[in-house]
């Protein structure tokens, strides 16, 4: 069986560089995007503003192609009948508004020596500028971490998996610097730290667009509202040590809990399948949790 992939959190400007692609060998094998840090896609989860929309298909075939902005630039994002959940979604959608994707990542090659990426969404649905607001610092948090481990392997006389891993690094962070640092090999660090810098800048009120206040998410059923960012931190918190007494719970075996049964489990507790990936993504970064084997969670 071939398991979830990790969703990473990452910024348009990273992943709009990203040009190393990995194809997967064998049947179903799944195929990755290595960004200049070293983060290996295969699929990501976002949070922006859906600035652009437009069925370019027809009403029986579908093909909605939209822009979703972050604070470093926009990803590119495209969804047709293939992907009926998030299609019917999209098609409901009135830009702009806060909206939050787990998708697929894609590539394009127009000619040789030439890539463009983009996003097919899979799950799709409007969310609210706190939320946006806590993946932009999420978001930060990641690059932050590969931009640490990208460093270490930057300082090896020669990078390797084992080394990273010794140093600390997780594996899936050690093993994507040193392919990314093989590929991209001049990585300027500085750059990314300002791309940090600016998009924790975003946070502040000063720095917030005018029109964003205006930007309604109101027409789907939402949580209660959050006060501030110290009750959302705390509400996430304690989502994840849900998920972590429920990982818990389901490993019976010691191999880990598998995914399935998590999805159901959370169910009970008032969480859906994209909640679930938020939290999980968050638990990985923290190095809280790990994926022994695709489909199944560990804690640690």
């Amino acid at each position: 069986m071939i398991g979830r992939e990790i969703a990473w959190r990452i910024f348009a400007a990273e992943y709009n560089q990203s040009r190393l692609e990995l194809k997967g060998e064998g049947e179903r094998m799944p195929s990755y995007i290595v960004s200049p840090l070293g983060a290996m896609l295969n699929r990501v989860f976002l949070v922006g503003v859906l600035t652009d929309l437009d069925n370019i298909g027809t009403g029986d075939e579908p093909l909605w192609r939209g822009r979703l902005q972050d604070p470093t630039g926009n990803f590119y994002i495209s969804s047709g009948q293939y992907q009926p959940e998030a299609t019917a979604t999209l098609s409901k959608m009135e830009p702009p508004a806060f909206v939050a994707i787990v998708g697929k990542v894609r590539t394009y090659s127009p000619e040789e020596g030439t890539m463009y990426v983009s996003v097919r969404p899979e799950r799709v649905r409007v969310v609210e500028a706190k939320e946006r607001d806590y993946w932009v610092l999420e978001t930060c948090k990641a690059t932050l971490r590969r931009i640490d481990v990208m460093a270490a392997a930057k300082k090896m006389a020669e990078p390797s998996l084992e080394g990273l891993i010794m140093s600390g690094a997780p594996r899936v962070l050690a093993e994507g610097a040193v392919k990314a640092l093989s590929f991209y090999r001049d990585i300027d660090l500085q750059r990314y730290r300002g791309m940090v810098v600016d998009a924790l800048k975003f946070l502040l009120p000063e720095y917030q667009p005018e029109p964003e206040a205006d930007i309604a998410a109101a027409e789907v059923d939402r949580p209660e509202e959050i006060e501030d960012e110290e009750e959302a931190e705390a509400v996430q918190q304690a989502r994840e040590d849900k998920v972590l007494t429920i990982i818990t719970k389901l490993d019976k075996s010691g191999k880990g809990a598998a995914w399935d049964e998590i999805i159901e489990e959370v169910k009970r507790i008032g969480m859906d399948r994209t909640e679930l990936e938020e939290v999980t993504n968050s638990l990985l970064d923290k190095g809280l949790v790990y994926e022994p084997v695709l489909g199944r969670m560990k804690r640690i």
